[in-house]
């Protein structure tokens, strides 16, 4: 890519100023880690909070009447019974995690819908893919009563992450009270535009601003939307309310690193061109109880089909930190050094560590004292069949071959779900 084409956030020239280190990243000049160190940037989000600029995520709109249905259709959820707290429709303030097929069933990307109103939703996208998404769902809005709006580059975004981000925010907000108050996990208060009925939801000095309970760590924290202009304003009030707190900027490595330990997929390399099932996200597809069968007709609902033929894509976590690298066509032994299958991530989750034979996080509640974690290897194969946890397998590449066990989940003790009230005592 031309050096000329790449694109950078509003927050470009701080993170310079905070001694980042940039790389491209689909098409955006992005910080890979600061000051601090990825290993550093990783572990303070389990202890305290990091910030991250995730502004080159991809925001869409949909509205009009048809916004509903044409949503049902092209996205995995059933938007019927995926409220938060109970089985009923999304609900305007709440969102929900799934996926975009294609008519094979394999997938484009996954995403967060954001229902804003009854006829008014926000689709999140991972970077470079807001094309792509719009032009799929204006192909399979045939009767032209939805509008799919690209908002990329004209809305800013941070992640704030951490045990701490809910007292840190609350310091930034006007109102903290009214904004953060039972806000459950996977629902969102507020606005980005002046005027709009959500103004309540502002920063101190007074900036409309989206917060929602959501994030890619596995950790308790926030997802902030603001208008690209607002953002840096923003960006500086976040660090400002976290400068007592231990608040860290984070970038693309930490950001890796903890979503791997929080099993969640990375589009374009976790989930791709091939079947979207058998795999530790199968909640996002609409299952019926019996998993015999789904519960609406959607785009790429043929994926049921082939249950039984595909691969299986499963977590595993390693005994040291090492890693093999993908980008070396890393791949799976069995235990007879057959190649079964391929690595897709293979990161180091450096909060976590083996103790008496179990796995065990800086934020375990039953560590030890002694317990000072050197990090493991972690991340998702694709195997020609599905291996149970317990089940040891070797990774290898050209430089070297480690032993893992296939799991059902990394990094023990994650917080993203606990109540707010619970967080918001966190000082």
């Amino acid at each position: 890519m031309n050096s000329s084409s790449i694109r950078m956030t509003p927050l470009h020239d701080r993170h310079l100023l905070l001694g980042a280190r940039m790389i491209e990243f689909h098409g955006w000049d992005m910080p890979l880690w600061f000051a601090a160190g990825a290993v550093a940037e990783h572990r303070v989000v389990i202890t305290a909070a990091g910030a991250f600029d995730t502004s080159h995520m991809s925001i869409l709109t949909v509205t009009g009447p048809g916004a509903f249905e044409l949503l049902q259709f092209c996205f995995t959820r059933d938007l019927t019974a995926c409220a938060v707290g109970d089985k009923g429709p999304l609900n305007p303030g709440e969102c929900v995690f799934g996926a975009f097929l294609n008519e094979h069933g394999h997938a484009i990307d996954d995403a967060v819908v954001y229902r804003i109103g009854s006829d008014s939703f926000m689709i999140v996208v991972n970077a470079g893919m807001g094309d792509t998404i719009a032009e799929h769902l204006r192909f399979h809005c045939t009767d032209g009563d939805a509008e799919v709006t690209d908002l990329t580059g004209r809305v800013g975004k941070i992640d704030l992450q951490g045990p701490r981000s809910g007292v840190i925010l609350g310091k930034a907000l006007r109102d903290p009270d009214a904004v953060l108050r039972d806000l459950r996990y996977f629902s969102f208060r507020g606005g980005m535009e002046a005027g709009s009925p959500t103004t309540d939801v502002v920063l101190a000095a007074g900036t409309p601003v989206i917060v929602s309970r959501t994030g890619y760590t596995g950790e308790f924290g926030f997802e902030l939307f603001v208008r690209a202009d607002n953002l840096a304003a923003t960006w500086d009030a976040i660090f400002a309310a976290g400068k007592d707190f231990g608040l860290l900027p984070c970038g693309l490595a930490a950001r890796d690193s903890l979503r791997a330990g929080a099993v969640l997929p990375l589009s374009r390399q976790d989930i791709g061109p091939w079947p979207f099932i058998n795999h530790p996200w199968e909640f996002v597809l609409p299952f019926s109880e019996d998993r015999k069968a789904f519960t609406k007709h959607f785009l790429g609902e043929s994926v049921i089909k082939e249950r039984d033929s595909a691969d299986h894509t499963l977590p595993f976590v390693g005994y040291d930190p090492r890693k093999v690298s993908i980008h070396d066509s890393a791949v799976v032994e069995g235990p007879d050094c057959a190649e079964i299958g391929i690595v897709l991530t293979c990161v180091a989750d450096m909060a976590i560590g083996r103790y008496d034979h179990r796995v065990l996080s800086i934020a375990s509640p039953d560590r030890p004292e002694d317990f000072k974690p050197l990090g493991l290897s972690c991340g998702l194969v694709k195997v020609k069949e599905r291996l149970t946890p317990g089940t040891r397998v070797n990774l290898r590449d050209s430089r070297r071959t480690i032993p893992v066990e296939i799991v059902d989940d990394v990094r023990p003790a994650r917080t993203a779900r606990i109540p707010i009230g619970r967080a918001l005592s966190v000082d």
